[in-house]
């Protein structure tokens, strides 16, 4: 029988939010080109892409559309949503 505590959830998504925001770019499924480009630029983890603009990312040599399109579609994988796609989402659910 265990006797550990369970933590409450608000301190558990806490605990997942962080160890998402910790992870390298590699690690969120990106192509090798996609993650060489960002590294170059300094962007090495999950924090450093969000905290990056999309300006700034087609600003990067050789990242356009497609490629700012995989990184987007790789950090809805893993939970992070642009703020149209999330309210559009949130619609569909309440249709």
């Amino acid at each position: 029988m265990s006797t550990r505590i369970p933590l409450r959830p608000e301190v558990v998504a806490q605990e997942e939010l962080q160890r998402k925001l910790k992870l390298s770019t590699a690690e969120i499924g990106l192509q090798l080109r996609t993650t060489n480009c960002l590294e170059e630029q300094g962007i090495f983890t999950v924090r450093d892409l969000l905290n990056s603009s999309r300006d700034r990312l087609l600003s990067i040599s050789n990242f356009g559309e497609k490629t700012l399109n995989e990184v987007y579609d790789a950090l809805e994988r893993i939970g992070f949503y642009r703020k149209s796609r999330q309210e559009a989402a949130d619609n569909k659910v309440r249709a």
